[in-house]
């Protein structure tokens, strides 16, 4: 089985880049169109605000996502559609943790148990920017009884500082109308997110 996974990261990597790769020019003026067209830029802004929401429960790529924001609605609507949706997440997180713990898995607890005895709540910042443990932050700081004006706090501080770097890098990968820009920088931050995790970790 576990042989099986780095093909299947491949052939997934492999499907969201050849397509793009070979009819990127087209997909990018059809995207220019369509968000430039009178409605529609409410419509993208709600459907990924939308999506970002339902990461918190949801297999969403969120990095993905939220650097599209950049990309389809430019910096600073980019911004406020990724700080608004990963808000959301992120408070539906808590309500789920403190509506039923068992939300949580016991791997995920132990961890964030440990994490919050180096970091106390401002797990909530460091974990945000790291794939599963970002939401797994979430449900764990309504489980433990964290206060919701400082948890909401917390993560708003955090969901804004992600949503800048996103957006920047869509943004930045739209005036140069380059969509493997885009992808590359929605991969790099989250990669380097973890590396920094694991560095600290260890100190």
């Amino acid at each position: 089985m576990r042989s099986r996974l780095p093909l299947a990261g491949l052939l997934l990597f492999a499907a969201i880049i050849v397509p793009f790769t070979i009819w990127e020019d087209a997909i990018l003026a059809w995207t220019d169109r369509f968000t430039h067209t009178p409605g529609n830029a409410g419509a993208v802004a709600a459907t990924l605000a939308a999506l970002l929401a339902a990461d918190i429960v949801l297999p969403v790529p969120s990095s993905l996502v939220s650097t599209a924001a950049g990309a389809l609605l430019g910096f600073w609507s980019g911004t406020l559609t990724s700080w608004m949706g990963m808000t959301l997440g992120s408070l539906a997180g808590y309500a789920l943790g403190k509506a039923s713990p068992r939300w949580l898995g016991a791997a995920d607890r132990d961890r964030l148990e440990n994490a919050r005895k180096k970091w106390g709540d401002w797990i909530v910042i460091v974990f945000r920017p790291v794939p599963v443990l970002a939401e797994a932050s979430c449900v764990f700081a309504g489980a433990s009884a964290m206060p919701l004006r400082r948890f909401a706090m917390l993560a708003s501080l955090a969901n804004l500082g992600i949503s800048l770097a996103y957006a920047a890098t869509g943004a930045f990968a739209a005036s140069r109308e380059s969509f493997l820009l885009a992808f590359a920088g929605a991969v790099t931050i989250p990669a380097i997110a973890m590396f920094l995790l694991r560095r600290t970790a260890k100190m």
